[in-house]
């Protein structure tokens, strides 16, 4: 099997491309990454496999892409920008770069009779649910350009899928947490920045009370999932891809050890998050294994990977969070 993963120099996607280089079912894999969120840093142990050939591209400009795709058997697409507040700040950019990107991918994989992708979308298509645990036929509600455009390529892929007869499986992911996850926004996952500021014993800068709850999932066990729908005979399907078992911020700060400092609850932000796993466990014969405290062990160990990450004050995270009531209402 020949596959080709977008976003492959990320947080998700390179550990995507570390599994995947073990097995022997795989045989070529093309990484395609513009370098702007993700880093090369990411790939060392990949970039020693002959199994591996890195493209830097970016999906947005489809004359330099589609001829990636000829041979490949199966794509996996993570590449995209995220956060929230950015999104909001410059609209259109995220629309380019996410819908326009992703319909390029489609477009190539037309061309070149590629048989299979399997999406990564996210579980913030739901905005703020009513019902816990949120299974995959919960209201949609996206309350950001971000969130929207995530929605809208898995739409479109969905849409693809029927039109040129491929298949298509798509994972909404809940908070993945690991090593290498992303420490250049104050709006992305809170690991980072608690991670920096325990590397300069600094207190954690926690957003609200820190008593709301996330399905934290730890990114190998994202991985496997990814490789397992890869893998099964399924089509147009959508799954929950998250632990199970919401757990506080709180609790995670608790682990990692240290002194707490809080800001301002951002509005329009859930208080939980709770993922109904079932259908994922059922069909893609799939379950998570590490649990908060063993992913956060693991992510220790590893630490020094957030050393040359920016600082995050609590000046900063206060500075962005009331960017964040700029955009936003009540």
């Amino acid at each position: 099997m020949k596959i080709l993963v977008t976003g492959g120099a990320g947080f998700i996607g390179s550990h995507f491309v570390d599994l995947v280089i073990k097995k022997k079912k795989v045989k070529k894999i093309i990484v395609i990454d513009n370098l702007e969120d993700g880093s090369l840093r990411n790939l060392d142990k990949a970039l020693k496999s002959k199994k591996v050939k890195f493209v830097k591209a970016d999906i947005r400009n489809f004359h330099n892409i589609k001829n990636l795709f000829k041979n490949i058997d199966k794509v996996v697409h993570f590449a995209a920008l995220s956060d929230v507040v950015p999104s909001i700040v410059e609209p259109k950019l995220y629309m380019d770069n996410n819908i326009n990107g992703t319909i390029n991918i489609l477009e190539s994989m037309k061309i070149n009779k590629v048989k299979k992708i399997v999406y990564a979308a996210s579980s913030s298509c739901y905005g703020i649910p009513n019902k816990f645990p949120t299974n995959e036929n919960s209201p949609l509600d996206p309350r950001y350009p971000y969130a929207m455009s995530k929605l809208v390529c898995e739409e479109i892929i969905e849409h693809w899928s029927k039109v040129y007869s491929f298949d298509f499986l798509s994972l909404r992911l809940f908070n993945v947490y690991g090593t290498r996850s992303r420490t250049n926004s104050a709006y992305g996952a809170a690991l980072g920045v608690f991670l920096k500021q325990k590397i300069l014993n600094k207190p954690f800068t926690i957003v609200g009370n820190g008593n709301q709850k996330r399905d934290f999932i730890y990114v190998s066990d994202v991985c496997n999932a990814f490789y397992s729908a890869l893998n099964k005979n399924l089509t147009n399907q959508k799954f929950n891809i998250g632990f199970g078992k919401p757990r506080k911020v709180n609790e995670m700060v608790k682990i990692i050890g240290g002194s707490k400092t809080y800001v301002p609850k951002r509005p329009g932000e859930p208080d939980l998050t709770h993922a109904d796993i079932s259908k994922a466990k059922k069909l893609l014969s799939w379950k998570p294994q590490v649990t908060l405290e063993r992913g956060l062990n693991i992510v220790i160990k590893n630490i020094d990977y957030w050393k040359d990450a920016p600082l995050w004050t609590p000046k900063k995270i206060k500075l962005a969070t009331k960017d964040w009531f700029k955009y936003i209402k009540k």
